[in-house]
């Protein structure tokens, strides 16, 4: 299981470096794989059983999820992980 965590988060960190010409969909699912990538670290950090390992990637994924960037204000929105969406600073 950790090495499958380890070849997560090291496919990520690839990702993040060619992050200057993606597209707004890329950034999206690059988000989530990070922030499920993060909930299962988390989530083996504690011990957790099966049940909130899931739990953890599901909420990190979510939490992750770039959905959108203004570039002139800097402001970035975020998918809340229930069809609804909130703005802030990027």
């Amino acid at each position: 299981m950790k090495t499958w965590i380890i070849g997560i988060v090291g496919a990520v960190a690839l990702a993040l470096a060619a992050c200057d010409t993606m597209t707004p969909e890329q950034e999206a699912a690059l988000g989530a794989a990070a922030g499920a990538g993060a909930g299962l670290l988390l989530a083996d950090a504690f011990d957790a059983n099966s049940n909130w390992t899931v739990v953890a990637a599901l909420s990190g994924a979510a939490a992750g999820t770039l959905v959108a960037r203004n570039s002139a204000s800097g402001n970035c929105a975020y998918a809340r992980g229930d069809g609804t969406y909130y703005s802030a600073p990027c």
